[in-house]
C-alpha cells in the first residue's frame, strides 16, 4: 500500500520559555533555538516580545502563527492606546490575550504563551495559557519543548500554594531577582542537557520598576 503524505497547516519549531513572578519583578526567559523535525533553522531567535511598558510575552510552538499573534496584539494595543490615551496594564494585556486566541479556538494559532510583566501594585505576575486561550495567573510557568522537565524543578525549588487555600497565598515566589534570575539559568542549563530543541543561548528579560533589562547566557550548541 503507497504511504500517502500527509500535509499539515501546522509545524512545531520548538523552544522552551519560562517566567517568574516575584514581589517587585518579573523574569521572563527563553532559548534561542528555531527547530523542525532534526533540523536546526537559526541558532539566534527571540521568542520574547514586549507588549506594553510592562507586559513581555514568552512563546514556543509554530513560529509563523507565534508572528501572527504578535501582530494582531500588537495592532489591538495601538487601537487601545488611541481610545484610551495610556498603555495596556499586563492583567487587561492577558485578558486581551486569551480573546484573541479563544477568537481562533476552531482552527487555532499553535503558539503556546507565558505573559508576564507588572500589576497596576507594581508585583510581578505571569499569565499561562494553552493554545486556545485558557489562562491563569500563576507564580512561575514553563511553556514549550524543555516545560515537561523544567516545570518539576520549578515545582520542586518555588513549591506554589494551592489556589485551594484559605487564606489566599501571595502566587508570587519569595526569591530575590538575582536568585530568580541564577534560577532561571539552571531551569535551561539542565533542560539544554535533555531536549534537542532547547539550546544555543538563553534571552533572559527582567522587569522592574525601573525598566526592562535584557541578558543572554550561552547554551550548548549541539
Amino acid at each position: 500500500m503507497k504511504q500517502q503524505a500527509n500535509w499539515s497547516p501546522y509545524d512545531n519549531n520548538g523552544g522552551t520559555c519560562v517566567a517568574i513572578a516575584g514581589a517587585d519583578y518579573c523574569v521572563i526567559a527563553a532559548d534561542t533555538r528555531m527547530s523542525t523535525g532534526y533540523s536546526i533553522l537559526t541558532r539566534d531567535y527571540s521568542k520574547i516580545i514586549q507588549l506594553a511598558d510592562k507586559s513581555v510575552m514568552a512563546s514556543s510552538g509554530f513560529q509563523a502563527d507565534v508572528r501572527a499573534l504578535q501582530k494582531v496584539l500588537g495592532a489591538r494595543h495601538l487601537i487601545y492606546q488611541h481610545q484610551h490615551n495610556k498603555q495596556m496594564s499586563c492583567p487587561a494585556m492577558a485578558q486581551l490575550l486569551s480573546n484573541t486566541l479563544y477568537f481562533k479556538r476552531f482552527f487555532p494559532y499553535y503558539s503556546f504563551n507565558v505573559l508576564g510583566g507588572l500589576d497596576s501594585e507594581g508585583k510581578g505576575c505571569v499569565f499561562t495559557y494553552d493554545a486556545v486561550g485558557s489562562y491563569e495567573r500563576v507564580g512561575y510557568s514553563a511553556q514549550g519543548s524543555g516545560a515537561t522537565l523544567i516545570t518539576p524543578f520549578l515545582d520542586n525549588q518555588l513549591k506554589s500554594p494551592s489556589p485551594l487555600l484559605l487564606p489566599a497565598v501571595d502566587a508570587v515566589t519569595p526569591l530575590s531577582e538575582l536568585e530568580a534570575i541564577d534560577l532561571v539559568k539552571t531551569c535551561f542549563a539542565s533542560a539544554t542537557e535533555r531536549d534537542i530543541y532547547t539550546g544555543d543561548k538563553v534571552e533572559i528579560q527582567v522587569l522592574n520598576a525601573g525598566g526592562i533589562r535584557r541578558e543572554f547566557m550561552d547554551l550548548r550548541k549541539d
